[in-house]
């Protein structure tokens, strides 16, 4: 009777090891786990990056991992142990090996590694914990503000470089790839009215904050997806494009971002809705989300034009 006991007894021991096992992996892997906002440091210069980190099942840590180009893209392994971690990645639009990140958590709030680039070279990297962003109430929105006077680029500068962009009878221009442009006031949480037009096969971009990129690119006939038009690149996928138009007509973004919320009317039409950013995109500003930020025009991807640049602030 006893060994009957005993036996009937055996698999609900090994399930209870097992849960105990995999509840101590998991609480031991929490301080890795969540969303970074992660600098590298390259020839001087700060390359913003982004790092997410979660478990998928009991003890297996995935992720994904946004560079200083490109897009988000996913991480099948995160090896942790003892605060250390590492994990590769192939190249994406880079040429070379594959990336490889190895880390050392160095409190709750932040850590840091080094980072061996597809191109053979190693830079060092730090992060901090990205900010949640929540908000205590829906703002109340004050007047609209035009950032685009139609006549002159007052307000505005080029990223980097020399500067491409012209001010013609109301049209912001950029006629050939070269600088992105970036407002000189930075803003929190707002509503941003903006009209674009682009030729055949051209690709632009609206970073909100700088941080955040609402991709412009010819893409009608196609279905949505995160990294054509309307997406925030690599992240959010429009629900529909049926209000896109042609290469060569004028089309409209109505954007409102409210911490990590955002909501995109593509030609009056919602293809997204209150949704949450994770993270930065490819070729943000920075990494520092928890402060305000320009709006960027993309003008590195080919001859783009926008006008009627209007944004809503709260009172």
């Amino acid at each position: 009777m006893k060994k009957l006991i005993y036996g009937a007894c055996f698999p609900l021991m090994i399930l209870l090891v097992t849960t105990y096992v995999a509840k101590a992996q998991h609480d031991t892997s929490q301080a890795i786990e969540g969303r970074w906002d992660m600098s590298v440091s390259v020839n001087g210069k700060t390359n913003p990056s982004w790092l997410e980190v979660e478990l998928s099942g009991n003890r297996t840590l995935v992720g994904r991992f946004v560079g200083s180009g490109g897009s988000a893209r996913p991480i099948a392994k995160v090896n942790y142990k003892d605060n250390a971690f590492d994990f590769t990645i192939p190249p994406q639009w880079e040429t070379g090996s594959d990336m490889v990140v190895n880390g050392t958590i160095v409190n709750r709030d932040s850590m840091a590694g080094t980072m061996l680039s597809p191109n053979g070279k190693t830079y060092n990297w730090t992060a901090v914990r990205a900010p949640l962003l929540k908000r205590q109430s829906p703002p109340v929105w004050g007047k609209t503000i035009k950032l685009f006077n139609g006549t002159s680029l007052d307000g505005w500068h080029p990223e980097y470089g020399a500067n491409q962009w012209v001010a013609d009878n109301g049209i912001l221009r950029s006629p050939k790839s070269g600088a992105n442009l970036v407002t000189d006031p930075t803003f929190n949480d707002f509503k941003l009215h903006i009209e674009f037009k682009y030729p055949k096969g051209s690709n632009s971009g609206v970073y909100l904050r700088g941080r955040y990129e609402v991709q412009v690119e010819d893409s009608k006939g196609m279905e949505p997806d995160s990294h054509l038009l309307g997406g925030i690149y690599g992240f959010l996928t429009p629900n529909s494009l049926d209000a896109i138009k042609s290469a060569g007509e004028w089309q409209t973004y109505d954007i409102t971002l409210i911490g990590r919320r955002v909501t995109v009317a593509l030609n009056g039409k919602e293809i997204i809705t209150d949704q949450t950013i994770p993270g930065i995109t490819g070729g943000a500003i920075d990494s520092k989300e928890g402060e305000p930020g320009p709006i960027l025009l993309q003008g590195d991807h080919g001859p783009i034009e926008y006008r009627n640049i209007t944004i809503t602030l709260p009172k």
